[in-house]
């Protein structure tokens, strides 16, 4: 679509003023003559928001989401880029295994969709995958959902991953000391009789893999990171240079294990931690520690969440939501700037990723319309995805995703 569009504000060049956005060819121009506008009157035009951290289930999952109905809810969220994880069935651990997954991209994704390949050959730490073949068409490699348990293997990943120009992304996490844990080892956990998971089972292979990283040279990048010492020791790592960048999720900054309630959708990888660890995630945000935000959207069914904190299935969904939710908890409170969240929403996660659409003069339009005034009240029932468990249903929020826009095309 051909036009130029209005709003109360719009984001350009990282500040939002009152230019409009032309639009010509599906690229924004610094101003084009068309009669076509599209006046979008209080709302703002906000750079479309990339998550890098989003799993989209299908192939092999296709119960709890599909590729058509994850990126529909992304979109619903105001994303129009997710990179997809790699634990499915087939995992895509060679270019066979991937190309199932990239047939339905092709035919059934709305916005982009950038998958990893797996590290290992079925995500099982013993023998790395075909990382060559798969270089071409993958964002980066990770083996989400599981740490790689061996040095040597991680070290010979990181040294190819650089071979192929790509990053390895971890999920980090020492099986050795989880002993059957399924929240965090706080005081909600001991005082309702629950197995813990402690911190060091995150910070001490992330520890580990910021040493790999600075002896091999290879980009690396921290998932879902939930603890105090994780920020830190990350903190420092990026001081001595090693090139290193981390994402927070949405739940970590908002809640702690205090808020946790015996329900399914209180339960996620890494859990919620504590109070302090909450407020050093802040502070991570707040000086550039941590780079962006990423939901780790991870729909599973109804039945699969229904079984309670011990058994019900690691994960809950958030693509929906996060905007609305940090917009409301850490810009209305004051605690970051609403500049601030586009840079960990959208900015820095493109820049880091390779990802491609946005506001600003020669990218493609890729943006969505955000009416920051209107209140509401978070109902699982409405969300496009197929999962519905979320720690945010019923919370009172503010900003609604009005229109997302991918290539100039309204997708929502």
């Amino acid at each position: 679509m051909n036009g130029l569009f209005k709003g109360k504000a719009v984001f350009h060049s990282g500040a939002f003023s009152t230019l409009p956005l032309a639009v010509q060819d599906g690229i924004i121009v610094s101003g084009c003559d068309t009669k076509n506008v599209i006046d979008f009157g209080n709302a703002y035009i906000f750079p479309g928001f990339a998550d890098v951290h989003v799993h989209l289930r299908e192939p092999g999952f296709s119960y709890k989401e599909t590729i058509k109905t994850g990126t529909l809810a992304s979109a619903h969220g105001g994303y129009t880029a997710v990179c997809s994880m790699p634990n499915l069935n087939p995992v895509p651990d060679s270019r066979e295994n991937l190309q199932k997954q990239l047939d339905i991209i092709e035919k059934d994704a709305c916005i982009r969709v950038y998958p990893y390949g797996s590290i290992t050959v079925g995500q099982n730490g013993e023998e790395l995958s075909d990382m060559e073949g798969m270089a071409e068409n993958v964002i980066a490699f990770s083996d989400d959902g599981k740490g790689v348990q061996s040095d040597a293997m991680m070290e010979k990943a990181m040294l190819k991953a650089k071979n192929e120009g790509k990053m390895i992304v971890a999920h980090c996490e020492v099986n050795e000391l989880l002993k059957g844990g399924y929240i965090h080892d706080g005081e909600y956990a001991r005082k309702h009789g629950h197995r813990g998971i402690c911190s060091e089972s995150e910070w001490g292979q992330i520890a580990r893999d910021l040493e790999l990283a600075e002896k091999t040279g290879c980009a690396y990048h921290v998932c879902h990171i939930s603890t105090k010492e994780s920020v830190d020791i990350i903190r420092k790592a990026k001081a001595k240079g090693i090139d290193v960048t981390c994402e927070t999720g949405p739940h970590y900054l908002v809640l702690s294990d205090k808020d946790l309630q015996e329900e399914g959708r209180f339960k996620m990888n890494p859990p919620l931690r504590s109070e302090e660890d909450r407020l050093a995630l802040i502070e991570g945000i707040k000086d550039g520690t941590i780079d962006m935000i990423a939901t780790d959207h991870a729909p599973h069914s109804a039945e699969e969440k229904s079984r309670g904190l011990e058994k019900s299935a690691m994960g809950i969904v958030g693509i929906e939501t996060a905007f609305p939710v940090l917009y409301t908890e850490l810009v209305l409170t004051g605690i970051i700037s609403l500049e601030k969240l586009v840079e960990l929403l959208s900015i820095n996660p493109k820049k880091r990723f390779g990802i491609e659409g946005g506001t600003d003069a020669g990218q493609e339009a890729d943006f969505t319309v955000i009416d920051l005034d209107s209140e509401y009240e978070i109902n699982p029932d409405e969300f496009f995805s197929m999962g519905k468990a979320t720690p945010f249903a019923g919370r009172k929020v503010k900003g609604r995703i009005l229109h997302t826009y991918v290539k100039g095309e309204k997708i929502f």
